[in-house]
């Protein structure tokens, strides 16, 4: 190893950090299927590098398969204890990281790289998605009747943003940077990160499930579809997200626009009353519940659902234009009484009157 750091990015070395962190964002939300030839001989180098025999690999299309038709009788098998992820991380990334990173110096160009955790930004919501999708199943499970006290849902997964960071991370170190590095340890580290999806990982057996196929997200990285699901696998199993929110399936399987404002009324969750009032909208509410008229002045009127919907009774100032005839409804605080008052709260302290001569 040259005993020379790299203290400084050039422009061209710092232009490419963009296209790295897509790189690993495309490598991360793929839905292509696994390759089982790749994996097995990935994940079998992964056991020999912490001196373990090799492992029964079981593949399965979906996280719930795995935890139903094959993780139950694996816990309480002879094959040994599941596995903490740290144990492979320790020595496939450790020592990796440390070799890049002692060839980096200086202050310049720690502000010149976004350091590991942050290489990929915007990838924060991957948390959400594995935590989103474990809950759905370990709720289904317990409604089947399975007992979870031996569950454990953590593994080796892609989209854990500590995997799919230090991969960006290192990648362009390695690559652009051309730091040195241990050459068997990164091409098995790329590998794992490249062609495996989940992997459960048991002291003589491996389970690996499949990618998903389709995999739908809002322009905030939260998972999100309307009217279809926000990620499903190969075998069926679904799950639906309305702006990082799951929903169950009579909600998830219809377009927000075929949301009924009726199931305010009946749904106790107030997390999802909240999702149904953002996808249904105020003014199909205020039509739908019959909304009850308190003001009016002059093309405005302020109006009042006390139905039991949300923490707090509904005021909205609805707003016609003269012009046009287009309806506009925006929620204002209940304590409002008068349609005056309520266009001064939604034009930011502007009395009604100065507004409606200065537009």
């Amino acid at each position: 190893m040259s005993e020379t750091k790299i203290d400084r990015l050039t422009p061209e070395q710092e232009a490419l950090i963009p296209v790295y962190q897509e790189k690993w964002r495309r490598i991360a939300f793929s839905t292509e299927p696994i390759d089982h030839q790749k994996i097995t001989i990935a994940v079998k180098a992964m056991y020999d590098l912490i001196d373990l025999q090799e492992p029964e690999l079981f593949f399965s299309d979906s996280p719930y398969e795995a935890f139903t038709k094959i993780e139950p009788p694996l816990l309480f098998s002879q094959r040994g204890l599941m596995l903490c992820p740290i144990q492979f991380w320790e020595p496939l990334v450790m020592p990796l990281y440390t070799e890049v990173r002692s060839q980096l110096g200086g202050e310049n160009i720690w502000y010149q790289l976004p350091d590991d955790r942050s290489f990929i930004q915007g990838f924060r919501h991957d948390s959400q998605l594995v935590t989103q999708l474990e809950k759905q199943i370990n709720n289904q499970l317990t409604k089947s009747g399975y007992n979870l006290s031996g569950y454990n849902f953590s593994g080796l997964n892609i989209l854990d943003s500590s995997w799919i960071s230090e991969c960006a991370w290192l990648d362009f170190c390695i690559s652009v940077l051309n730091c040195s590095h241990n050459p068997k340890i990164w091409p098995l580290l790329q590998s794992i990160a490249k062609d495996c999806g989940w992997i459960l990982l048991y002291k003589k057996v491996a389970i690996i499930c499949d990618r998903p196929r389709i995999l739908c997200f809002d322009n905030q990285h939260r998972l999100h579809a309307e009217g279809t699901p926000a990620i499903q696998f190969a075998d069926g199993y679904s799950l639906y997200s309305y702006h990082g929110v799951t929903l169950p399936e009579k909600y998830g399987k219809l377009h927000p626009h075929q949301w009924q404002s009726q199931w305010l009324l009946e749904e106790e969750n107030a997390e999802l009353r909240r999702v149904l009032i953002q996808g249904i909208g105020y003014s199909r509410i205020c039509q739908e519940l019959e909304a009850v008229e308190l003001d009016t002045w002059r093309e405005y009127s302020l109006l009042r659902i006390d139905k039991n919907i949300d923490i707090e009774p509904i005021n909205m100032l609805k707003m016609t234009c003269p012009s046009t005839g287009h309806i506009h409804t925006l929620r204002v605080p209940p304590n409002l009484k008068s349609a005056r008052k309520a266009i001064k709260w939604v034009n930011w302290g502007v009395d009604a009157e100065d507004f409606s001569v200065q537009t």
